[in-house]
């Protein structure tokens, strides 16, 4: 199995842009919603700002709203698409927020797990995030493919996902708590790959917009 030097392959994570539903904090899995013109301006802001680095890929969610917020970023980079980063099913808390849940004892019961029992109707975590890990082992996969044929190995690559993908991927190759992981729309993490195709590991973490807006 190929090793990577620390630093040599750069990650670029990046939660879409705002979305109507996100602006009022509901739950925002399966519904295919588009970003909002609001969610699209400050996206565009912020990329005239040079928030956003040069990548040399992209891969992103199959959803509208981070198809869109991929054009916005990287117009010039063709996603290639991960399947398996679609955002978790909430089940009957899809569409709802907090208030509309509040006399729900389904969802004071998922509040006191600290968001690990199932969503009603919906998916676990354990397979949410043991489908996300069948994502990224996709992506690396296709760059070890890439890095083949390729004389500079050097790379960085941009990642359009959603919020939940990000908390479950950095959770499990970097370490700690899903919900440290949360960030709003349109910000991420950069960070470094290391490791094999059997044991990747991600390092050298830092917020996006860190010492930028």
């Amino acid at each position: 199995m190929r090793h990577w030097p620390e630093n040599q392959i750069k990650i670029v994570m990046i939660r879409h842009g705002e979305t109507a539903s996100n602006k009022e904090q509901r739950y925002l899995g399966k519904t295919d919603e588009p970003l909002s013109e609001e969610g699209i301006k400050v996206l565009q802001e912020a990329k005239d700002a040079g928030v956003y680095p040069e990548i040399d890929y992209l891969f992103s969610s199959p959803m509208k709203r981070c198809l869109e917020t991929a054009k916005i970023l990287y117009p010039d980079k063709e996603p290639i698409i991960i399947p398996d980063w679609e955002e978790m099913n909430f089940g009957i808390f899809e569409g709802k927020n907090y208030i509309d849940l509040q006399r729900d004892e389904r969802y004071q019961a998922w509040i006191d797990s600290n968001g690990t029992l199932p969503f009603p109707e919906g998916e676990s975590r354990e397979d949410f995030d043991n489908r996300c890990k069948q994502g990224f082992q996709r992506m690396i996969s296709y760059l070890m493919n890439l890095l083949k044929q390729v004389k500079d190995s050097k790379l960085t690559i941009g990642l359009i996902v959603h919020g939940g993908i990000i908390m479950s991927l950095l959770s499990r190759y970097h370490g700690g708590e899903y919900f440290n992981y949360q960030v709003p729309n349109g910000n991420g993490y950069i960070c470094s790959l290391k490791g094999s195709l059997k044991k990747p590991e991600i390092a050298e973490i830092k917020k996006l917009w860190e010492n930028k807006l």
